[in-house]
């Protein structure tokens, strides 16, 4: 299954926070949770393979309970790469790998 769509990047609320997200939207997440619920591995996570921009890497997607959809970290590297700032809309692609 894959997944496209332009979203926010925000940071884990906190004093010191450095971890950035985005979230997928809810109707998605519904989607995903229902077609892959045999597949799902701890706190809720589905193994990814996600691109933005040029850069790919494998990394999982993991269920909010409090959002009630599924955030992917972005990683330090991949923000550099691609400039990423908290606030700014990316486009995300996602390819579910069960």
């Amino acid at each position: 299954m894959k997944y496209k769509e332009r979203l926010k990047v925000w940071i884990f609320p906190g004093e010191s926070a450095t971890w950035h997200f985005v979230g997928l939207n809810k109707k998605e997440t519904k989607k995903i949770r229902e077609k892959f619920k045999e597949f799902r591995r701890g706190f809720g996570s589905l193994p990814v393979e996600a691109k933005i921009g040029e850069t790919k890497w494998k990394t999982s997607i993991f269920y909010s309970k409090e959002s009630e959809q599924y955030i992917l970290p972005l990683k330090a590297e991949v923000r550099r790469k691609e400039f990423i700032r908290p606030g700014e809309m990316i486009d995300l692609e996602l390819k579910i790998c069960p």
